[in-house]
């Protein structure tokens, strides 16, 4: 039973005896006129006034109750709203008759919402605060809010049930504010820029766009399954060949892989395609792009972020297989040798395949030893042909692309590259692709003719790149699961039946 708790049980009683007392338990008029934090700013001055109160000033305010403390004919309550929070005076004598014995210190609880009206004071102890001159219930709880007023310390809890975290947990409205902020912030960038916002398909009939396992559902009217969106680069690009020159798409993306800190298999990322580019200029617009960030957030360029702290006035820009020596500490001469490279990362009890391209080999070089040391904001160039299958080739050497993925603090933020517009060249890489996957690689790409026919009608020399939001936000707010950035995150099932006797006890 969802309501078999003895807690609930005695709050649903209050509720239906306040029903036979003629009050709503769940009332719709409200007559809230400010938010609390705008009481508190309006009413400052009271504060250093000698007459320490202003009964000429009436507000309502609305909020839940977090703390409430009965002192006989007069109580404390501590109500809160999205903005911030309000101590009321609550006084027997100042409300209709029978109401503060019978309702109010019987029937209402901490985590009701309620409707306050009043005006403002300071108390003995200094606090600006509301003399309650009404009080009305609006919402009657009927499940009692944890003990802790400072929050709930089970993160399993906090994921599973956001409401309440964010019932309790004030900073992490604040992290969702700060996300809201960056997506909207992102938008205003880019349309400034001169970039128009579209929207792609979310099921796909190929998953293409990138290289990873799609989920996969199935169109009934039409009999055939669909692909839920890996990345929405090949519809981006099919745009810019259609004419459009400067695009950009906030997305949500799906990949069924494992989860961690950083990965949770629905995600939020930007991309954006821009013609007549280069890779080139997508760095020097990503670093306007952070400074456009960090002055309308007010951050400093100094950010901490755990026991680090990372230098966002300091962008680096070092190609792949440089990085491997210089910074991951792999021999030299091994980086463009297949062999050696096999030799050593079985030395280092790395498992490989031995079908990996030499291309593949040198990405697993910079995952193990290079990736984690990238605090500071830094480009990783040059990628090899091998795992950029959408980038374009390097004029001076076809070996490697015109690609860049940012990294900051250990972790890949952005990935970008001058787009591959030759037909007959991405048809080549698709079969090779394809050919990867025949021989077991589930997160190759798979080939897309009508991508291909697009590219043939001429696509313009164009760069485009993708900004993950999610862990851009977990640097922003230093946290360190992306499950803290995510209002609903994935989870894994829980058994109801333990959930249900878990709660009887």
């Amino acid at each position: 039973m969802v309501f078999n708790n003895k807690f609930i049980q005695q709050r649903i009683e209050k509720a239906e005896f306040l029903r036979k007392q003629g009050i709503n338990p769940y009332s719709n008029e409200s007559r809230k006129n400010t938010s609390i934090e705008k009481f508190l700013n309006v009413n400052s001055d009271i504060v250093h006034k000698e007459n320490k109160r202003d009964e000429n000033r009436e507000y309502t305010v609305s909020g839940r109750i977090k703390l409430f403390r009965i002192m006989g004919k007069a109580s404390f309550i501590k109500i809160e709203d999205e903005s911030s929070s309000l101590q009321i005076y609550v006084a027997r004598d100042n409300l209709p008759e029978g109401f503060y014995n019978d309702i109010f210190k019987k029937l209402i609880e901490v985590g009701d919402i309620v409707e306050v009206t009043g005006y403002p004071f300071v108390t003995g102890q200094g606090e600006l605060s509301l003399h309650a001159d009404n009080l009305k219930l609006l919402t009657k709880a009927i499940s009692p809010l944890p003990e802790k007023f400072h929050g709930i310390t089970d993160k399993e809890v906090r994921y599973r049930k956001r409401y309440l975290d964010l019932i309790m947990n004030s900073d992490v409205r604040k992290t969702f504010k700060i996300r809201s902020k960056v997506i909207s912030l992102t938008r205003r960038f880019f349309e400034e820029k001169g970039f128009l916002e579209v929207e792609t398909p979310m099921m796909h009939p190929i998953a293409g766009g990138a290289n990873a396992k799609p989920f996969v559902t199935h169109h009934n009217a039409l009999g055939v399954d669909r692909y839920l969106r890996i990345a929405p680069e090949l519809y981006l690009k099919r745009l810019i060949v259609g004419g459009f020159e400067a695009v950009f798409e906030i997305n949500r993306n799906f990949r069924n892989e494992g989860m961690d800190a950083t990965h949770n298999p629905e995600f939020t990322s930007i991309e954006f395609y821009w013609a007549y580019k280069t890779y080139k200029d997508l760095i020097e617009i990503t670093k306007e792009y952070f400074t456009y960030l960090f002055d309308h957030l007010n951050l400093p360029t100094q950010l901490p972020y755990g026991d680090l702290e990372i230098d966002f006035s300091k962008f680096s820009e070092v190609p792949l297989i440089e990085s491997l020596y210089t910074i991951g500490g792999v021999p030299k001469d091994i980086v463009n040798d297949k062999e050696k490279i096999v030799a050593f990362l079985k030395s280092k009890n790395i498992d490989v395949k031995e079908n990996m391209s030499l291309g593949q080999l040198q990405g697993e070089l910079f995952d193990e030893f290079v990736e984690a040391k990238l605090i500071n904001p830094t480009f990783i160039t040059e990628y090899p042909v091998a795992i950029s299958p959408l980038a374009r080739r390097s004029d001076e050497n076809h070996e490697i692309t015109e690609r860049f993925e940012l990294f900051i603090a250990g972790r890949e933020i952005a990935n970008a590259f001058s787009e591959l517009n030759d037909p007959v060249d991405q048809l080549h890489r698709f079969e090779a692709q394809g050919a990867a996957k025949e021989s077991g690689d589930d997160e190759a790409h798979e080939m897309d003719i009508d991508f291909v026919e697009a590219l043939s009608y001429g696509m313009a020399p164009t760069a485009g790149q993708g900004i993950g939001i999610d862990r851009l936000v977990m640097l922003l707010t230093n946290e360190h699961s992306i499950r803290d950035v995510l209002l609903f995150p994935a989870m894994k099932p829980i058994n109801l039946e333990e959930k249900n006797q878990n709660e009887e006890e």
